[in-house]
């Protein structure tokens, strides 16, 4: 299903990243790997870590092309969406792994490993979007002006990665923040693109990657055996498909032998006043009345 489609995976270097672009290049996909080759904290960069991922692929029988940058970098971003037109002649989809991980209690994380996690993770999602975004309504309206057909002959699509932590992780709150920031991203970038023929989705994946060998290992959910990231890769080719055809807004899960949708948040309860709430009448009602099923202490999952 993806003979021809020009893909390129971010953070292709390591771990669900690299399984993904193998999945995509072993259904004929011609792949783009990106990585700046640091290690999972973010530190050093090693040119040879894209690069070892696309020549396994060439030695498999593919097509796959290494390139070597930091994603958060919009200018950067911008030359790794032109380069891949450059190299290809189109770009159909476009997914992202790159992360890093500097966990810290939040009264005991440092300036540096906030802004460093939330630049990687969340403002590294958003500058190749941008820049993918820019390139396909620019080659839309190209389109349509040459051949009045309406725009492109099928649909692009944008993959952003989130995680489970975007729910709240003991440890994380800069990890936490960008990865709910991302959800936040794609629910408002699907709705600005859908008129393009622009998909854009959130994938929250659960795979045994380097990120999980920063837990002690009496602590780790799972083994590598048990969570394989390449059992995540299938359901990320499904998306790069013509299959998914206005598939967009949405959260999605892929780890072990599951796959699923996450639902966007809702409210669990409401209370109207007909006169308007006071602090008197909030404290009076908000417990038994508004909130009497929903349960307000909401930290143990995570203790």
């Amino acid at each position: 299903m993806l003979q021809e489609t020009v893909c390129v995976v971010a953070g292709g270097g390591n771990g669900l990243g690299r399984a993904a672009a193998k999945e995509l290049a072993d259904h004929g996909a011609r792949v783009v790997v990106n990585d700046l080759g640091t290690e999972v904290d973010g530190t050093g960069s090693d040119p040879s870590v894209p690069e070892a991922v696309a020549e396994e692929i060439r030695e498999r029988g593919g097509t796959a092309v290494a390139h070597h940058g930091d994603v958060s970098d919009f200018a950067y971003a911008e030359q790794l969406i032109a380069d891949t037109v450059a190299e290809f002649g189109r770009v159909d989809f476009v997914c992202n792994f790159a992360g890093i991980l500097r966990d810290g209690i939040s009264y005991k994380l440092s300036e540096d490993e906030w802004r460093k996690v939330i630049d990687t993770n969340l403002t590294g999602q958003f500058a190749p979007l941008r820049a993918a975004a820019s390139h396909w309504r620019e080659a839309s309206e190209a389109r349509d002006a040459e051949e009045g057909d309406g725009g492109f002959d099928r649909q692009r699509s944008y993959l952003a990665v989130s995680a489970g932590a975007a729910r709240g992780a003991l440890g994380q709150a800069n990890y936490a923040a960008a990865k709910a920031g991302v959800l936040g991203m794609v629910r408002s970038v699907s709705k600005e693109l859908v008129r393009s023929d622009v998909r854009v989705n959130a994938l929250v994946p659960n795979g045994y990657t380097r990120m999980t060998e920063t837990v002690p290992e009496e602590h780790r959910p799972y083994t590598e055996a048990e969570m394989p990231p390449e059992r995540v890769a299938p359901l990320v080719a499904y998306l790069a498909s013509e299959a998914a055809e206005d598939i967009t807004g949405c959260t999605l899960y892929a780890g072990g032998n599951r796959v699923g949708v996450y639902s966007d948040p809702a409210m669990d309860a409401v209370g109207v006043n007909p006169e308007g709430w006071t602090l008197d009448s909030i404290a009076e009602h908000f417990r038994e009345d508004v909130a009497a099923d929903v349960e307000l202490t909401r930290t143990e999952s995570h203790l």
